[in-house]
């Protein structure tokens, strides 16, 4: 069956109200990708991953009514204008598919296979995470995911427990606990990524050592290592935090860091952990440190 594709160029204010209203039309898939080639950071926990413009593209079958859908979509915005759109035919083609072969195994470290579910394990003898991609952050392609993924092959948490905060799609927290973590607790502000997590750490059977909470309804914890994959921003204000969930000569490793933030970051952390650069690919940084044994006064 042939498709058509409506796409519009709209604004970050904008973006996530499209995006529903493309959903409740009936399109088959919504996306958002960049307008003008913009690097976009990965965002804090729950927030929605958008550029400064944005391109939103629903899928639609090639009998749907694009103009009830678009008279639909001007009446549900009110008085903000619809953004500009277009609309194009796509061959028929099985595009989620064409999508998932784009995604291939990925090896981090020595032993550690993040597999998507077309794909049979590389290395049968290796630790493979099962993971296909999804509306949740975290399949392993971003630079600031892999780098956290080679910290964690390289340094086995094994028996430890790990907080995996910004958890995504509770790649580092389901990673933790396939290479010995006792227990990982996932925190993000976004249900659908706890749900996702939920469901990915089933699929790897370790539902039942990820406990997957909301910021507000996290149990206090203090763990030997806290992985956290977010913004320099967010990361500076969680410092004081992340402090009193780390455990005296614990470790944290933190991602999401662009090279201009690094000294910042580093010093906004000083009172509690010696952070020093772990990685760095592209123009991002991962940090690992660990936590001094008594407090800098």
């Amino acid at each position: 069956m042939p498709w058509l594709q409506l796409k519009f160029e709209t604004c970050p204010e904008q973006a996530e109200r499209l995006s529903e209203l493309l959903e409740t039309a009936g399109a088959s898939a919504v996306t958002m990708q960049d307008a003008a080639d913009q690097p976009l950071f990965e965002p804090p926990p729950g927030a929605t991953p958008l550029w400064k413009q944005i391109l939103i593209s629903g899928l639609f079958a090639a009998d749907a009514d694009i103009q009830g859908i678009l008279a639909d979509m001007a009446q549900a915005l009110g008085k903000t204008p619809l953004p500009n759109w277009t609309l194009n035919p796509l061959e028929d083609k099985d595009w989620v598919r064409a999508w998932m072969d784009d995604y291939q195994p990925m090896c981090f470290g020595e032993n550690l296979w993040i597999v998507p579910s077309t794909f049979s394990p590389p290395d049968a003898d290796a630790v493979n995470i099962l993971l296909d991609p999804g509306l949740a952050f975290g399949t392993g392609t971003h630079p600031t995911t892999a780098m956290c993924l080679r910290w964690l092959a390289a340094h086995p948490p094994v028996e430890q427990r790990v907080i995996d905060y910004g958890c995504g799609s509770g790649i580092l927290a389901i990673a933790a606990c396939r290479l010995g973590a006792a227990s990982a607790l996932a925190v993000d502000n976004d249900p659908q990524a706890l749900l996702a997590s939920h469901d990915n750490a089933s699929l790897n059977q370790v539902e039942d050592r990820i406990q997957a909470h909301l910021p507000d309804n996290c149990p206090a914890l203090t763990v030997p290592l806290l992985l956290a994959n977010i913004l320099a921003g967010p990361l500076r204000q969680l410092a004081p935090q992340f402090a009193e969930s780390v455990q005296p000569d614990g470790h944290i490793v933190l991602s999401g860091i662009i090279e201009s933030q690094v000294d910042e970051l580093i010093e906004s952390y000083s009172p509690w952990f010696d952070l020093k650069v772990y990685q760095q690919e592209e123009e991002w940084i991962c940090l690992h440190g660990s936590r001094n044994t008594l407090p800098t006064t």
